[in-house]
């Protein structure tokens, strides 16, 4: 621990190139009739693919979670200084074992408000925090580009901040320590074509 930081002795890791996040609204002419259910829908993702999904079953398989240093584009979004540890989270949401969504949550320690999302295993997170009352989500942002975090190619990603509580209200009427999450999913080519979406 170093100045209330962890310390990390592993090497930096490798990501690909940050994504070219992009507001909804500047995204919708390139996005099809499909997909735009699929990106612009607001409540639970998951909840969206056990019902998509019929008969196959639902699956969280979860990729790694820990302490770490978010990527840049991760830190700017949350308002954190750089080098700060966060809580980090990777999944892939699986139809009959068939990756469909990989999905990267991001929450400042300093915020996680007591929550102990750690001990989710392989739940979603969204299953969580969809049940929290006051929850907030910010405007959602896309990008045709593929997960920086983990192998795989899809169509379009998305993300977007989850808000939870009332936090407290500085003298510019800003509110701070909130509990707040980072979400990105990006769907990926098994679920297009599982689903036999456009390719965009």
């Amino acid at each position: 621990m170093h100045d209330g930081q962890p310390t990390d002795s592993r090497p930096e890791r490798r990501w690909r190139l940050p994504p070219r996040w992009r507001p909804l609204a500047a995204a919708r002419p390139a996005i099809s009739a499909a997909w735009w259910q699929w990106i612009a829908s607001r409540d639970s993702l998951t909840a969206r693919l056990v019902v998509a999904g019929g008969e196959r079953r639902f699956r969280v398989r979860l990729l790694g979670q820990q302490l770490a240093r978010p990527a840049l584009d991760e830190a700017l979004v949350l308002g954190l200084p750089p080098k700060r540890y966060a809580w980090c989270r990777e999944v892939v949401l699986c139809l009959d074992d068939r990756p469909w969504v990989v999905a990267r949550s991001v929450a400042p320690l300093e915020q996680l408000r007591g929550q102990r999302l750690d001990r989710l295993g392989e739940r979603s997170l969204g299953s969580w925090l969809f049940r929290q009352p006051g929850l907030e989500r910010s405007p959602i942002e896309v990008t045709a580009s593929s997960p920086p975090f983990q192998a795989g190619n899809g169509p379009w990603g998305r993300r977007s901040v989850f808000r939870l509580g009332a936090g407290r209200e500085d003298s510019h009427g800003r509110r701070h320590g909130r509990f707040a999450v980072l979400v990105q999913e990006y769907f990926l080519d098994t679920m297009r074509d599982d689903l036999g979406l456009p390719s965009r």
